[in-house]
């Protein structure tokens, strides 16, 4: 279904219970010693349970990630239980029984409460540091205690992603509201962010009627176009998890098309608060390839130039430096033509046809980009 054109709102005050159907939570359970909240609980409460996923692709994975790896292929998800706090990756199978062990006491928790659930409801998400195993005894407890916290509105929402922060300064929520239908997502990360998504946790709920390949191919164009393309230190972690739930609540189906803009466009704004809150980061920086043979060529030749050190330095000192930028994009698997590199910083052109231009144009450029953001 098309829906009649009209204003969207985009409000970072807003987050995974802006839409219809979503109850969320975030607690403090004790995981972190320093008291912070480190456990939250998204619930979708339907009537629908549609659901998707991106997850990294690492070959070394977290336990958590397997298990949601196994839930996912059921294409329906009731809950999604995240701690802060520590990974739970490269435990061994103890770590893969505590997740189990994790989803088993959300969905009897929640049974409790009055919705009956399985585990293979449950997805599973931690973040922190790797090779410990959790402290399942402040886990369960923190369970047992979330589904009582469970709001829907803003509370909860705003609660959950407080409680999914690590390094992260602030938390990362946002919603897009359509007249009959919204999405909404909370995001962590702030280190370990390189393609292949980011070291990320991200949850993003709708209340649009979609069903699970609907989803999945909203989310897999979303993830492509964003946080697979955002690039902090090269490093590539063991627990990313990006996660759409569908509740059905606002009865309405939009289009395939809307659906995958409207997923797009959350993705988009919550991979820019990633890359504003990353660690040690002082330059904001989006790399533009245009003309090349290929959009994989262009993704490449942007990847190799982004992560290039000497690039970096360069930016580093708010030195608009070509001639690094010519050496790294040289060493990339693409096909080009060293003759025909023009590079130019926020819109001052700085090297045309694989030649320098003239000094003062370079030291102009160098005013124009002393500070963030650089394109």
């Amino acid at each position: 279904m098309t829906e009649t054109p009209t204003a969207t709102r985009l409000l970072r005050a807003q987050g995974v219970t802006a839409p219809a159907g979503f109850r969320a939570a975030g607690i403090a359970a004790g995981i972190k010693s320093s008291g912070a909240p480190d456990l939250a609980l998204v619930f979708n409460e339907g009537p629908d349970y549609a659901a998707a996923g991106v997850l990294t692709r690492n070959k070394v994975k977290a336990a958590p990630v397997l298990w949601t790896q196994q839930v996912l292929t059921t294409g329906q998800l009731r809950a999604v239980i995240l701690n802060s706090g520590g990974a739970n990756a490269c435990t061994g199978p103890g770590g893969f029984q505590d997740t189990h062990a994790t989803a088993e006491a959300v969905a009897a928790a929640l049974s409790d409460w009055g919705t009956e659930t399985g585990a293979i409801e449950v997805a599973v998400c931690s973040t922190g540091l790797i090779g410990d195993r959790l402290p399942m005894d402040k886990v369960l407890n923190g369970v047992r205690d979330i589904v009582h916290e469970m709001h829907g509105g803003l509370t909860g929402g705003d609660d959950a992603a407080h409680a999914i922060m690590t390094t992260d300064t602030v938390p990362k929520q946002v919603a897009l509201h359509h007249q009959k239908w919204t999405v909404g997502g909370m995001a962590k990360g702030a280190g370990m962010l390189a393609p292949s998504l980011a070291t990320m946790l991200c949850v993003l709920t709708t209340d649009a009627v979609a069903e699970p390949a609907a989803l999945d191919h909203a989310l897999r164009r979303a993830t492509a176009r964003t946080f697979d393309r955002l690039d902090i230190d090269g490093s590539c972690s063991t627990n990313d998890t990006v996660l759409l739930l569908a509740s059905g609540a606002s009865e309405f189906a939009p289009s395939q098309a809307d659906l995958d803009d409207a997923v797009l466009q959350v993705c988009d704004d919550l991979c820019a608060q990633l890359q504003a809150d990353a660690e040690g980061v002082t330059k904001r920086v989006t790399v533009t390839v245009r003309g090349a043979t290929s959009d994989d060529d262009a993704l490449t030749a942007a990847r190799v130039i982004a992560r290039d050190s000497l690039v970096k330095t360069a930016l580093f000192g708010s030195d608009p430096n070509w001639g690094r930028v010519l050496a790294a994009v040289g060493m990339a698997p693409i096909t080009l033509d060293p003759n025909r590199i023009s590079v130019a910083f926020n819109g001052a052109a700085v090297c045309v046809d694989g030649v320098g231009v003239p000094g003062h144009a370079r030291s102009t450029c160098r005013q124009k980009t002393s500070t963030s953001p650089w394109t």
